[in-house]
């Protein structure tokens, strides 16, 4: 299974092309508000970016809250979204550990679904889609969220 990784993001000059990627391309929106990567400021514009996506956690906490199985696991972490099962109750939002889960105000969540296609959109090469077996853990992150 791939995910994305964020292995560069000190090259990062938050065009947010990456989110409009996402939006566009995957939820056929233009809106950073349908998008599953959101590019942050880390303090200033001199301070650099942030970006914000599901780290495909093995044990998903928002699948484990959906009441309609919209959110299912996925082998190896993350999660598949089954929109036509959401009822847009929100508690897949605040029950992801790292604030993933955007929810549009109608309550639609928007969430990483590690597809890649917001990859070749960063033109700085800030992104890449990975093998998971490929990614060394980084032990200064909770245990049940891999390492990006």
């Amino acid at each position: 299974m791939k995910i994305l990784l964020t292995p560069r993001m000190d090259r990062c000059i938050g065009c947010h092309s990456c989110s409009l990627a996402c939006a566009r391309l995957l939820h056929h929106r233009l809106s950073w508000d349908t998008a599953g990567i959101r590019i942050h400021s880390s303090g200033g514009l001199t301070t650099g970016f942030t970006a914000v996506h599901c780290l495909a956690c093995t044990s998903p906490p928002c699948a484990n809250v959906c009441p309609t199985g919209a959110l299912v696991p996925r082998k190896d972490g993350g999660v598949v979204v089954k929109k036509k099962l959401c009822n847009r109750c929100g508690a897949c939002a605040p029950a992801c550990p790292v604030d993933a889960i955007f929810l549009d105000p109608e309550g639609e969540p928007f969430l990483c679904v590690h597809c890649g296609l917001c990859v070749p959109f960063c033109p700085h090469d800030c992104l890449e889609l990975a093998e998971r077996n490929e990614v060394r853990p980084d032990p200064s992150r909770n245990a049940t969220v891999s390492a990006s």
